[in-house]
């Protein structure tokens, strides 16, 4: 397989329909938006730029998410908050992006995430605005833990699949240029022996970014 080419494609949705995939087309509409009208004049384009674009988009395509119950609360993390859908067989993952310098990271992140994690894709249902801060609203399957998860299965499955490990809980996949950060196990979880990573922090190297 062709990592590079293959992670480009992903990320810049070649050969793909964006109206499908709402991440993708929340991906595509980042990009154009950075070369057009009054935004293609500045020097930078800043993430509360994407977010003002973003927030316009949301508004003319009514993708507010309305419907969180949140007494299902479970946890939160740095950078979400989990809730468990009715069915008992999804949750909802409210994410503000707070670790990427920009939402277009964040939805590359999820891009790649999903074509690596097939088994545990996220799904964008829209967003959810509070005191003035946006989220994502993501859904993904809920894995129910059988047994503690082993930290040498992740080493061992992710090392055969071309990553390296770079320190504790952090990988690099010098072919691919992406880098998967915070796999400890509380984000990779096992049921009945099989691994479920249902929370990592992706980014692209400098060099993926920039082909």
């Amino acid at each position: 397989m062709n990592w590079q080419h293959e992670i480009h494609s992903i990320i810049s949705g070649i050969g793909k329909s964006p109206a499908k995939n709402l991440i993708e087309t929340a991906t595509c509409v980042l990009r154009k938006s950075k070369g057009t009208g009054s935004y293609a004049q500045k020097n930078q384009f800043s993430k509360n730029d994407e977010a003002a674009w973003l927030i316009q988009w949301i508004e003319e395509n009514k993708l507010w998410f309305t419907t969180l119950d949140v007494n299902r609360y479970l946890t939160r993390g740095a950078e979400q908050r989990v809730y468990l859908q009715q069915d008992g067989l999804n949750v909802i993952k409210l994410n503000d992006s707070v670790f990427y310098e920009f939402w277009e990271g964040y939805f590359h992140s999820l891009l790649i995430y999903n074509f690596l994690f097939p088994n545990t894709a996220y799904e964008l249902l829209g967003f959810y605005q509070e005191e003035e801060i946006l989220h994502a609203v993501i859904r993904q399957k809920f894995i129910k833990i059988t047994e503690p998860t082993n930290s040498d299965l992740i080493n061992d499955f992710l090392c055969s699949n071309g990553f390296i490990l770079k320190k504790n809980h952090d990988y690099f996949h010098p072919q691919a240029g992406i880098i998967l950060e915070d796999l400890h196990d509380e984000n990779v979880l096992t049921n009945h022996g099989v691994l479920f990573f249902i929370d990592t922090v992706i980014y692209l190297s400098k060099k993926q970014n920039n082909n």
